[in-house]
């Protein structure tokens, strides 16, 4: 990688792997970060020192986008000639009302089977962005959006948000898988689209899940602790998760990733040994991106022999928070930076400074999404290659937001609070649904009609959708 000409003459000499340091105990490494990261004192600083950069003000600089665009003369029917009559003599604005009332899978699916000019309709972007302002009534999206932002998928994905929790969620089905750790759940991931779940604890465990038989056959829910040491998957608490298709990695406080192979009844197909506890992973086709407790963001090619690939010290602090693709790696650590590296150019694109560590990330597209030690919640946009403040808000969490979780139409947080919020992605989010739990929640993962959050209360809290 090369030389990042903001950075330190320190820190580029601190690249280098040659640090002479005493492994620590993991254990005691584990509870001292707990106390200071995820801690009351966390956020015992002044107010001052949690809140956002002037540029992501309410009510300063930044003001909300103007969500107009140029719409088609409603009243008129979307036909020209005068011999047509029935649905189509109707006015634009008519026929989009009678659309409403049908499901936005549906309209998109059948309709234009019916005739050309439904088609056109149904075809045309407008139509869907006049559908769901009309729906929410607020400004959407939150960033600013290309020619390709696909505004069907995003309606089908918002109403069916909606409706799945409508009510308070009292549609939804409640479970809580309190017999597998004996520990506090730390992270959750969701695969095979929600139909199976990993779970990563501080009983050093790594546990499968199969949540098909939920309400079934509950003796079957677990299926097992991956790995065969004695004493559990790994020989520190489990911290992260991330996967590929079927292909499950784990990171620990023991300094290692392990990879598991979920197609193969969870056989481990590799481990990479570090030097300092990993808090965070990305695992792309290509490469497999740690962040870990010494300051590092590491890439590795879990295919190689020897999988290391470049090891970097891009923070003064922990590296808390992690997302990539195959453009970007961004990392948050609690030096309060967020950092974002250039795969193509091997180098350092930006260094924002922030008044407030950023603990989890969610990134999709060119919008990130990230939550803070102060209850936060950050938005960042990609635009021409250069990330940019987009806003913040307070989405109703009064501690650190450990999960977060976006995409087009719907939005999950979750907190040291003890709380899970459902929102709508706008500007502002929209809180539709809430709950409490009586512990503190360490993670989400959301797939297919499930949402599953860790808990510090030694449980998996699930919750399954209505279809």
């Amino acid at each position: 990688m090369d030389a990042d000409p903001d950075y330190s003459a320190a820190h580029q000499a601190s690249d280098n792997d040659s640090d002479a340091e005493t492994k620590p105990d993991p254990d005691a490494q584990a509870e001292e970060y707990i106390a200071r990261v995820l801690g009351p004192s966390s956020q015992s600083a002044p107010t001052s020192q949690c809140l956002p950069p002037e540029s992501l003000s309410l009510d300063g600089l930044a003001q909300v986008p103007e969500c107009r665009s140029p719409v088609p003369d409603l009243k008129k029917s979307p036909v020209s000639d005068d011999t047509v009559s029935g649905l189509l003599s109707l006015p634009l604005e008519l026929i989009l009302e009678i659309c409403s009332y049908l499901q936005a899978r549906f309209v998109l699916g059948v309709l234009p089977l019916v005739c050309q000019t439904l088609r056109d309709i149904v075809q045309d972007k407008i139509t869907w962005r006049i559908r769901l302002q009309k729906r929410i009534g607020s400004c959407y999206p939150v960033v600013e959006v290309d020619g390709e932002f696909n505004w069907p998928a995003a309606c089908i994905e918002l109403e069916e948000h909606l409706q799945q929790w409508a009510e308070d969620g009292k549609n939804t089905e409640y479970f809580s898988l309190a017999d597998g750790h004996f520990a506090s759940v730390d992270s959750v991931l969701l695969l095979q689209g929600g139909e199976l779940c990993v779970s990563g604890s501080r009983d050093r465990n790594v546990n499968l899940w199969d949540l098909r038989q939920l309400g079934k056959a509950p003796e079957k829910v677990l299926v097992k602790a991956l790995g065969t040491e004695r004493n559990g998957t790994h020989k520190g608490w489990v911290w992260s998760l991330a996967a590929r298709d079927d292909r499950v990695c784990s990171g620990s406080w023991d300094s290692t990733v392990k990879l598991w192979d979920i197609a193969a009844e969870g056989q481990q197909f590799g481990e990479i040994r570090g030097k300092a506890a990993v808090l965070c992973l990305s695992y792309l086709p290509d490469i497999l991106v740690t962040g870990t407790y010494d300051k590092r963001v590491t890439v590795y090619d879990p295919r190689a022999s020897q999988p290391l690939v470049k090891s970097r010290k891009l923070h003064s602090s922990a590296v808390l928070s992690l997302a990539a693709d195959e453009h970007f790696i961004i990392s948050g650590s609690e030096d309060r930076t967020l950092v974002f590296f250039d795969r193509r150019a091997n180098s350092v694109l930006q260094r924002l400074q922030l008044d407030s560590y950023l603990l989890t990330m969610s990134y999709q597209g060119c919008q990130l999404w990230a939550g803070d030690n102060c209850g936060l919640l950050y938005v960042f946009q990609n635009r021409g290659d250069r990330f940019q403040h987009v806003r913040h808000f307070d989405v109703g969490h009064r501690s650190q937001i450990t999960g977060v979780q976006h995409s087009r139409g719907a939005l999950y947080t979750a907190s040291t609070d003890k709380t899970l919020r459902v929102h709508i992605p706008t500007d502002p989010p929209k809180a539709i649904c809430s709950r409490t739990h009586s512990y503190m929640l360490s993670g989400i993962s959301v797939a297919g009609n499930i949402a599953v959050a860790a808990s510090g209360g030694l449980s998996l809290e699930v919750w399954r959708l209505p279809v």
